[in-house]
């Protein structure tokens, strides 16, 4: 497997303001990608994308599942499914909550440090 870096961000909701302000200290050329788990309600719908978006200089998005991941990229979970990492691919599953949640931080920290150490 090529190295490859990662950062992996776990949150409750009210880690929103947290990530605006890592967000916005990023430079546009960020050489990494990074994944986002923020733990929100199933039924609601997520804008974190947008707002993240908007607050610095790097895309974020909910990605599709299969996705090549691409450096310079910020992944967010979407609503009531866990962002996974395999081999140089996020995947996006609706598996079984974890800790009574789905997404689950620990799939993702898990999914991260099973496919790059």
């Amino acid at each position: 497997m090529p190295k490859r870096d990662i950062v992996v961000i776990g949150a409750s909701a009210g880690g929103v303001y947290a990530l605006q302000d890592l967000v916005a200290s990023l430079p546009e050329d960020f050489d990494a990608a990074i994944f986002v788990v923020l733990h929100v309600s199933a039924h609601s719908p997520s804008f974190l994308p947008n707002i993240l978006t908007a607050s610095g200089a790097l895309v974020a998005v909910h990605p599709n599942d299969g996705e090549a991941i691409a450096s310079g990229r910020i992944y967010v979970a979407p609503p009531d499914h866990h962002l996974l990492i395999e081999g140089n691919r996020v995947l996006v599953k609706k598996g079984p909550k974890e800790n009574r949640f789905r997404p689950s931080i620990d799939a993702l920290f898990r999914s991260a440090a099973y496919t790059f150490g």
